[in-house]
C-alpha cells in the first residue's frame, strides 16, 4: 500500500476543523450534517468587508419636526386701527381792544386832529374797539362815539377772551360809558329792589353804582346800592377760578383794619388778563390790577350764571 504523504494528511485535518471555533469545543457533526460551505478565494476576496458604519444622529434643525403646514406662509393679522387723535378744541373767542401806548393821548370827537378832544387816555389803558376810519379806531367815550390815533407809536390792538352772551352785554355797556367821572355817593339808578331812584344820571358813577347800573341794563340784574351788600349776592369764587364777569372786592387804606364786610371798600368787574373795569377817584376805566390793588383784594363773587 502507497503511502500517502504527510503534507496531505494535515490539511486534510485543518479543513476537518472550522476555523470559527478557535479554542470552542463544537459538537461532533452528524452523519448527515454536511459541513458550511467556504466561499471561493475570487468570491472573499471580491467582497470588502466593511465595519458598520456609526450613525451620528443629526440635531435637526429649527424646522425639522415642525408641522409641514407651518412652513407655508401665514398671513399676519390686521394691526389694530391706531386711534383717531382727539379733536383740536375751538380757539376761544376773542374781542379786541384798543391799547394805549403813551401818556395823555387825546381821545376826539372825530377822526382828525381838528376834532375837540373829549379827554385823555394814558399808558396801559382799554378802550373798545369798534373799527378803524383811515388812521383812527373808532372807540366809545363817556357815551358817545369817539376816536383815536391808529399810529402804530401810540395805539396798538390787543385781545380779550370774551365770555357767554350776558357777560358781553354787561361788559358792554361799561365800555361806552369809560371816561365818565367818579363821583363818591353819585345816585344809583334804583335801590336794590328794582325802584328808580330821582336824579340817576350816567353822568357820574362811583365804584358800585357804576356796577349795579351796567348789571341791570346789561342782564337785568338787581345789584344791593354798596360795594359792601353786593359782595353778599351770588356765589363765592376761589382767587384762582375768576373769569370774566365776575365781581371783585378790595379793601382800601380807610377800611383796611376794619372786619368783616366793613372791609370792603371797591368793587370791580374782572375782564380776564388781569384787566378791571371800574371807577376810582377820576373817572371810568379799564386798566391792570396793579401789584398794591392785589394786596387788597378780599373775595369775588360770580354774579351771572354759567
Amino acid at each position: 500500500m502507497k503511502r500517502k504523504p504527510i503534507s496531505f494528511a494535515l490539511a486534510a485535518i485543518l479543513f476537518a476543523v472550522p476555523l470559527g471555533a478557535c479554542g470552542e469545543k463544537q459538537p461532533p457533526l452528524s452523519e448527515n450534517e454536511a459541513p458550511a460551505e467556504l466561499p471561493d478565494a475570487e468570491d472573499a476576496s471580491s467582497e470588502s468587508f466593511a465595519p458598520p458604519s456609526e450613525t451620528t444622529d443629526e440635531i435637526p434643525s429649527e424646522d425639522t419636526d415642525a408641522d409641514p403646514s407651518e412652513s407655508e406662509s401665514v398671513p399676519e393679522p390686521d394691526p389694530e386701527p391706531k386711534p383717531e387723535p382727539e379733536p383740536t378744541p375751538p380757539a376761544p373767542a376773542t374781542t379786541p381792544y384798543v391799547l394805549i401806548l403813551t401818556n395823555g393821548l387825546n381821545v376826539r370827537s372825530g377822526a382828525g386832529t381838528s376834532y375837540s378832544s373829549l379827554g385823555q387816555a394814558d399808558y396801559g389803558l382799554l378802550l373798545k374797539y369798534t373799527g378803524k376810519t383811515g388812521n383812527w379806531y373808532i372807540t366809545y367815550y363817556r357815551g358817545k362815539t369817539a376816536y383815536v390815533s391808529a399810529d402804530s407809536a401810540y395805539t396798538s390792538l390787543s385781545q380779550l377772551e370774551t365770555g357767554n352772551a350776558a357777560t358781553e352785554q354787561v361788559v358792554e355797556n361799561g365800555m361806552r360809558l369809560l371816561g365818565t367821572p367818579y363821583v363818591y355817593g353819585a345816585v344809583r339808578l334804583h335801590d336794590g329792589y328794582g325802584n328808580k331812584l330821582k336824579g340817576f344820571t350816567t353822568a357820574k358813577f362811583d365804584c358800585s353804582s357804576l356796577m349795579q347800573y351796567i348789571f341791570y341794563e346789561g342782564a337785568h340784574v338787581l345789584l344791593a346800592t354798596t360795594s359792601r351788600t353786593q359782595s353778599l349776592q351770588g356765589k363765592a369764587v376761589a382767587a384762582g377760578e375768576i373769569r370774566r364777569g365776575d365781581l371783585l372786592f378790595f379793601t382800601n387804606s380807610s377800611r383796611y383794619y376794619n372786619t368783616g364786610i366793613e372791609r370792603i371798600g371797591h368793587v370791580a368787574l374782572y375782564l380776564g388778563n388781569n384787566y378791571i373795569l371800574h371807577t376810582a377817584s377820576d373817572f371810568a376805566k379799564v386798566e391792570q390790577i396793579s401789584a398794591t390793588r392785589w394786596k387788597y383784594f378780599i373775595c369775588a363773587r360770580r354774579i351771572l350764571p354759567d
